[in-house]
This record gives structure tokens, C-alpha cells and sequence, in this order.
């Protein structure tokens, strides 16, 4: 079917099937990159969201608070200001109201939680249960579904790490008064030193981020397309021009060539108004129209040569034919009687003109 078709109709079909394989693995291969780029972009803003939320609560515990125990008692005051988790709750709430992170969802998941809202659901509490098996594990990423939206979620094991945090969470009787009076006796105690107790989580919408993409990847191709659908008129057109235009001239003199009728200078005038040009080319197709230059100018000779040798031959044959001729009329009887006749006459009028003599 390709043998079938044009030289440009050959070289526009080939070129398609190699963009739409090329379109094909490079959108797959651009899709899968931009999706990585957006994994890394959003676990790098969790990180960060991440960091100055530990930031922010470890300067709370250890500035703070000292400082506010000082001029306030805590046994019969409760300050939140002195709370970490409070603390970092609130900057990170001032910290969403830059539109770049205004879909971040901030959590310190516990399974024993003081504040109801900070339960952990089924989900987050396989994460703790992972966290306290692998004591290497520093940090949980992947992708959850929650509502029915895909959220990416990067997660760090909330450890007790500091003895002062069991003053409020270790036993009841030991908690501060005003902690008693705002939170009871029942959630949020019975924690240990070293215990894996929850998960600090931060929760990344992936609608807006993967749609970033998908528009990114959607313009690259349509970019792709319309340079390919430029390459692709600009070739056409050179291989018109350069290639199959003289090769088109080459093809009719050729064609001319090969007629029983035709006439050397015919071809000489077929020759200079198109093949002149191609052999004075210094590529590929000038080399192919000199050599085929030199085989027309050689086929003229040779034609106007047998021209020759033919007319010699015509007069040639017409002396052998007058030959023969001029034979076929001598063997003939009728010129063989001619000839006694002829014969007998002239010896006739010999004896008459002896016997004129004699007398």
C-alpha cells in the first residue's frame, strides 16, 4: 500500500506515525514526570508547612512557657499561649491565609487525645501503629481518600520526648487544676516517656495540584503538535522543491527517451531546459543529473551514429538491389535470346559485308 502512494504522500504518512508514536510515549513519559514533579512539589510543601509547625512548638515549650509559669501560676490558670499543640494549631491557622497553602490541612493525630477534635480515625492510627513498630520511620507519604477527594498526606511520628509533657498527660491527679477544670479526668492522660502517642499529619488537596499539571502537560503537547505540523509543511515542501521537482524533470526526459519517435534534438532541448539546472547542483541529485546529462548526450551520439550507419545501410541495400536486378535480367532467357539474336545479326552482317568485298 505505501509502494502505491507518492513520494510526499510516503514521507507525510511516515512522519504522522512516527509523531503520534513520539506524541504517544513522550505525553506518557511528560504525564508520569509532571506527576512526580507534583508528588515532589506538594511533599515539599508539607515539609515545610511541617517545620514551622515544629518550629513554632518548639519555641513555645521551651521560651514561652518558662517564661509565662513565671509571672502566672498554671495550677490555677490556664494559659493556652504555653500549649504547643495549641500554639502551633494558631500560626498554622495565620499561616493558611497565604493563598499558596490555603487548602493545607494541619492534624496531631492521637489515639488518646485531650482535645476530642485530635482523635485519630482508623486510618491515621495504622500510621501510629507504624511509627511505634519502626522507630527508623521519620517520615509517612502517600495518598488517602477522604470525602471523597484524594488528599497527600505527609506524616511524622508525635513522640513523648520531654518529661514536662507528662505533668498534663501522665496521671489525673498529677495534672494542674485549671487543665483539670477545662479538659476532665477522662481523655489525654496515661502517656509515656518515648511513647508514640500520634502523628503530626499534614493533608494536601490533589485536585488543584494534578490539574496544574494535567494543564501544563496539555499545553506542552499542544505545542508539540503545532511544531510538528510546521516541520511537517516545511519538509513537504522542501522535498518538493529540492527533490521531487527535478527528479519529476529527470522522469519526462526519461519517459521522452524511451519513444520510438522521438529525435535527438528533442532531447536536447528537454535536456536544457531542465536537466542543466539539476546538474549544476552540488549535492546528490546535481551528481545523479550529471551522470544522467552524460548518458542522454551519450544516447543522442549513439542515435545520431545508428542514423548514420542507417542511410549507408539504405544505400547500400538499394546497390545491392540494382545489382540483383541488373543479374535477374541478364540470366534471364529472354536477354539470353536477345543476346544470340543480337549475336547472330552482328555475324550476319559480317559475311554479307565479305561477301560485298569479294566481289
Amino acid at each position: 500500500m505505501l509502494a502505491r502512494l507518492k513520494l510526499a504522500s510516503q514521507f507525510t504518512l511516515l512522519l504522522s506515525l512516527i509523531f503520534i508514536t513520539g506524541i504517544g510515549l513522550g505525553g506518557f513519559a511528560l504525564s508520569k514526570a509532571m506527576e512526580h514533579k507534583a508528588l515532589a512539589e506538594m511533599n515539599a510543601r508539607g515539609q515545610m508547612a511541617m517545620q514551622i509547625v515544629n518550629s513554632v512548638s518548639s519555641y513555645t515549650s521551651n521560651d514561652i512557657a518558662p517564661l509565662i509559669t513565671q509571672l502566672v501560676d498554671p495550677q490555677t490558670t490556664f494559659i493556652p499561649e504555653t500549649i504547643r499543640s495549641i500554639a502551633a494549631r494558631r500560626v498554622f491557622e495565620n499561616f493558611k491565609t497565604n493563598w499558596q497553602y490555603k487548602d493545607l490541612i494541619y492534624k496531631q493525630a492521637t489515639l488518646n487525645p485531650t482535645n476530642l477534635d485530635d482523635q485519630a480515625d482508623r486510618f491515621e492510627a495504622k500510621l501510629i501503629e507504624r511509627f511505634e513498630s519502626d522507630r527508623t520511620l521519620k517520615t509517612l507519604s502517600d495518598f488517602r481518600s477522604q470525602a471523597g477527594e484524594k488528599l497527600f498526606y505527609s506524616a511524622q511520628p508525635l513522640t513523648v520526648t520531654n518529661s514536662s509533657c507528662l505533668l498534663c498527660h501522665g496521671k489525673p491527679d498529677q495534672a494542674p487544676k485549671s487543665h483539670l477544670q477545662r479538659y476532665g479526668k477522662q481523655n489525654g492522660y496515661g502517656w509515656k516517656l518515648n511513647q508514640v502517642v500520634g502523628t503530626q499529619i499534614i493533608y494536601i488537596p490533589t485536585s488543584e495540584v494534578f490539574a496544574n499539571a494535567h494543564k501544563a502537560l496539555f499545553l506542552f503537547i499542544s505545542i508539540f503538535i503545532g511544531i510538528f505540523a510546521l516541520v511537517l509543511v516545511s519538509i513537504n515542501y522542501l522535498l518538493k522543491w529540492r527533490v521531487i521537482q527535478p527528479l519529476k524533470s529527470m522522469a519526462q526526459l526519461a519517459q521522452t527517451i524511451s519513444r520510438e519517435t522521438v529525435s535527438a534534438n528533442e532531447v536536447r532541448d528537454l535536456e536544457r531546459q531542465g536537466l542543466t539546472q539539476i546538474a549544476q547542483r552540488t549535492d546528490e541529485l546535481g551528481q545523479l543529473g550529471r551522470v544522467f546529462q552524460k548518458m542522454v548526450r551519450e544516447v543522442c551520439d549513439r542515435e545520431q551514429q545508428l542514423s548514420q550507419q542507417l542511410q549507408q545501410l539504405h544505400v547500400e541495400i538499394d546497390r545491392s538491389k540494382l545489382i540483383h536486378e541488373v543479374a535477374e535480367i541478364t540470366e534471364s532467357d529472354y536477354f539470353q535470346r536477345l543476346q544470340q539474336t543480337a549475336k547472330e545479326i552482328r555475324q550476319g552482317s559480317k559475311e554479307d559485308e565479305g561477301d560485298v568485298a569479294t566481289r
